[in-house]
Order: C-alpha cells, then sequence, then structure tokens
C-alpha cells in the first residue's frame, strides 16, 4: 500500500509543472525576516488545503526523485497541508524540517519514502 502512495505522488509530480515561486535566498512575502533556504514553490493546476497549488521543496541532488513529504498542522490559519520534497539532500531535509517545526503555531512530520 505505501508504494502506491508514492507512486500516485510520483505520478502527480510527473504530470505537473514545477513552479519555484520562493527561490533559495528570497525571503518570504509577508515574513521578510524568514529567508528560503531551499527551493520552494508548488505543482501548477493542482489544489491543497489553502486553494493553491501543492506545494514543493525542491532541492540541489541531480535525482529529482519524490523521496519525503512533510505533513504540516498550522495553528494560525487551522489548517494541514503536505509539502513534496523532491531532489533534497539530507541536510536540506534537516532544513526543511526545522523551519516547519521552529514556532509553536505550526508543527511538521517528515515522512521518508
Amino acid at each position: 500500500m505505501d508504494e502506491e502512495f508514492w507512486q500516485a505522488i510520483d505520478s502527480l509530480v510527473s504530470q505537473s509543472e514545477i513552479v519555484i515561486d520562493r527561490p533559495k535566498g528570497t525571503a518570504h512575502p509577508r515574513y521578510p525576516d524568514f529567508i528560503y533556504k531551499v527551493d520552494y514553490g508548488y505543482l501548477k493546476n493542482t489544489s491543497s488545503m489553502d486553494g493553491d497549488g501543492i506545494d514543493v521543496w525542491v532541492g540541489s541532488k541531480k535525482n529529482q526523485n519524490v523521496d519525503a513529504i512533510m505533513c504540516i498542522v498550522d495553528l494560525l490559519k487551522r489548517d494541514s497541508e503536505i509539502k513534496i520534497l523532491i531532489g533534497c539532500s539530507e541536510r536540506e531535509k534537516e532544513i526543511i524540517y526545522k523551519t516547519h517545526n521552529e514556532t509553536e503555531n505550526m508543527k511538521g512530520i517528515l515522512i521518508r519514502r
């Protein structure tokens, strides 16, 4: 069953355009003190809980396979989402995990493939 889940994620990613709207090194549009340490974007023509595209973190590995997701609970927005990790190194996964757990209002778990 787990492999079917990952195959479904692979299919969604392979059939979607990845849009990086928050490149590594840029500031968050609402929180200018927050700087992205890994490329962040979404899958075009998909939808998530917030009504926007499914979020993705795209790492620096040449192999751009999906090998993890973050499941997020946001107490301020009172919602939950998944973030798909594509081509992320172990160091980038650690950064992403810490990013989603550094405030009391957002918590996430990293689920590896």
